[in-house]
């Protein structure tokens, strides 16, 4: 049986991209929409570029932290009010153990809103600045149109967050 041929990137890029990433064995597409199984050839390339940026975090005095993958409905709900045009591509929990839950949880479309709730809590003067967390985590959108790797309903990501009592300059200048 002939191997199908790739299309040319000039063709069709996105197709070209696509079987491209399928074809060398880096990711393939889940049994859910819009999810991706990434594969080892895959996830050696994340190890490396998590690796090679988490040394660069760390030489500037970054820790890592965790934060929840769910976080309240009304904390993502705040955050309409103060973002201009929010329109959040969530995934919504409101059953769990069998039971409604009394207020909705949002899978983490990002760590913004929990952080900031967290920091009102153990920031309470200069004295407890700077604070320098990089976060290594997965992410849930609600995507309507998916390419693996680039857009995924669930993918992979850094999130660095910084306070500080005075202006710093960036990692990366």
């Amino acid at each position: 049986m002939a191997e199908e041929k790739l299309p040319t990137r000039a063709q069709d890029f996105s197709e070209w991209y696509n079987q491209l990433v399928v074809k060398a064995q880096l990711a393939d597409y889940a049994p859910v929409r819009g999810c991706m199984i990434v594969r080892p050839y895959g996830w050696a390339l994340w190890e490396n570029v998590q690796q090679a940026l988490d040394r660069r975090f760390k030489a500037t005095g970054h820790q890592n932290v965790a934060f929840p993958l769910l976080i309240p409905r009304s904390f993502i709900d705040k955050e309409k009010h103060h973002v201009e045009g929010f329109s959040p591509e969530l995934a919504v929990v409101t059953i769990g153990g069998g039971e409604e839950l009394a207020e909705p949880l949002v899978i983490r479309p990002t760590s913004e809103t929990i952080i900031g709730h967290m920091w009102s809590k153990w920031i309470q003067s200069y004295r407890d600045l700077p604070v320098l967390m990089n976060q290594w985590n997965s992410v849930v959108r609600w995507e309507l149109r998916t390419k693996l790797f680039l857009r995924t309903l669930e993918f992979y990501w850094q999130e660095g967050h910084t306070a500080h009592c005075r202006r710093r300059r960036y990692l990366f200048d």
